[in-house]
């Protein structure tokens, strides 16, 4: 997918109970993480829409 992705849509974002956050569940290296934490990950190459049920389960 080109262009802006949004997390929140991902299927690659999930909450973490632990931490009690949303993580990117894919094993970014250094650089993608660090544009991960900083907000410039606009064209995530691991970015796939996620189902429309778990998406709206992360929202209640």
């Amino acid at each position: 997918m080109s262009g802006k992705s949004n997390c929140d849509y991902c299927v690659n974002y999930s909450y973490n109970e632990e931490y009690e956050c949303y993580e990117c569940i894919v094993n970014l290296d250094e650089d993608e993480m660090y544009k991960f934490i900083q907000g410039q990950f606009r064209s995530c190459p691991y970015f796939r829409m996620g189902d429309e049920y778990k998406i709206v389960q992360k929202q209640n």
